[in-house]
């Protein structure tokens, strides 16, 4: 019969049994994350804005992948944050110029920083601290040159016009990290830092490291090379301007006269009060003399820098190893303000002054404590003149 011809036919090999069952794991792996996929985008659909191409190989990845995935690309795209739609955010360069340029606009008690675990939440991976980012886009550094006094001296003024140099990127706040955050370490301190090229110098400006007891060792722990900016100015008028300053806080402080003396009738100067104690300048200088050579130390004129402000600029830059690129060009005087101002500010092609916080009219002080103020600061002044070797005139 016809069926006594049917053969039975050999059942399949394990081999082809096993790429059967692989292929059909993919191919339902596939349809899994296709629908992934299409969830993803319909939850994005109408609010997704434009992407360039950077751009959208940021979202791609955003897409689909694990946190290990994202925590790669915020380090390869230099920082920069993806949002929600998978974009790239403004790079940090972007954000630090507009930065600077509210900064500038804003009181400088205004001027706050990120809490720790904000900033420790966004630090960059070891592998990239301190290198050029694969975009290159520069590298956050720890700074190579500080501001670090005096309060009321003229620093905000110098920091503003020293951010005019393509060579210089600088904190716009004060992070105080030498005198109240130290605690929270320098990987802390390198994320405050805006993103550098080679060849650039990083800086940043905190008045009262100058006075504060342990800021020397602890600079100089960090780098015994970095470069040191004090911007002194006459100490009796600095403490008025320190005065000045606290009044339009606290309206209802003593007086003037009444917090410079411990006792008025014997004429003896109250040190602790930190108006006048910030001015013993040679005091501080001594603390400071312990852990970094003179050469590395430069004093700016507070006052030279309101009547000459590109001669003491040109110091600067000179100390910073930088060409003079800020002269005479860049400044105006505003006769309102009674100081210079910037033709061109950071980022901007319009004027720019100091906030309104700067060159607060000065009360009516009794010139018989100016008097006797001035004659407690000679010797001390003095005592400057010599370990600086420059005259400040602050006696004539």
């Amino acid at each position: 019969m016809a069926f006594s011809r049917i053969t039975k036919l050999d059942p399949p090999s394990r081999g082809i049994f096993r790429k059967a069952v692989v292929m059909l794991c993919s191919l339902l792996a596939s349809f899994f994350l296709l629908h992934l996929l299409t969830e993803s985008c319909t939850t994005t659909t109408g609010n997704s804005p434009p992407r360039g191409s950077s751009s959208r190989a940021a979202g791609l990845f955003e897409d689909l992948s694990s946190l290990r995935t994202k925590r790669l690309v915020y380090e390869w795209t230099g920082g920069s944050e993806l949002n929600r739609y998978g974009t790239a955010a403004r790079t940090s360069q972007v954000l630090a110029d507009e930065r600077a340029t509210q900064d500038s606009e804003l009181p400088e008690e205004a001027l706050v920083l990120p809490p720790p675990d904000l900033v420790v939440s966004r630090r960059v991976s070891p592998r990239f601290a301190g290198k050029v980012s694969p975009l290159g886009e520069g590298s956050k550094k720890l700074p190579q040159a500080l501001i670090i006094g005096v309060k009321k001296g003229g620093t905000r003024a110098l920091l503003e016009f020293l951010r005019v140099h393509p060579d210089i990127r600088a904190v716009g706040a004060e992070p105080h990290f030498f005198d109240r955050n130290y605690h929270n370490g320098l990987e802390w301190y390198r994320e405050l830092m805006p993103k550098t090229l080679e060849g650039q110098i990083t800086m940043e400006k905190t008045p009262s490291y100058f006075v504060t007891r342990e800021a020397p060792a602890r600079i100089s722990a960090m780098s015994r090379n970095t470069k040191l900016i004090v911007v002194v100015r006459d100490p009796v008028t600095r403490a008025i301007s320190d005065y000045t300053q606290t009044l339009s806080k606290k309206p209802d402080i003593p007086s003037f006269e009444s917090l410079t003396f411990k006792n008025r009738t014997t004429g003896l100067i109250d040190t602790s009060w930190s108006a006048i104690q910030i001015g013993i300048y040679a005091k501080h200088l001594d603390n400071w003399l312990q852990y970094f050579p003179m050469e590395q130390i430069l004093f700016v004129s507070g006052e030279r820098l309101i009547s000459d402000p590109a001669g003491e600029l040109g110091r600067v830059q000179d100390f910073l190893g930088l060409k003079r690129i800020i002269t005479d060009k860049h400044f105006y005087f505003n006769q309102t303000k009674g100081f210079p101002c910037l033709k061109k500010a950071e980022g901007s092609s319009k004027p720019h002054c100091l906030g309104k916080t700067k060159g607060r009219i000065h009360p009516n002080i009794d010139p018989e404590v100016v008097q006797r103020l001035r004659d407690f600061y000679r010797p001390f002044n003095m005592k400057f003149y010599q370990m600086t070797g420059r005259f400040f005139g602050w006696d004539d």
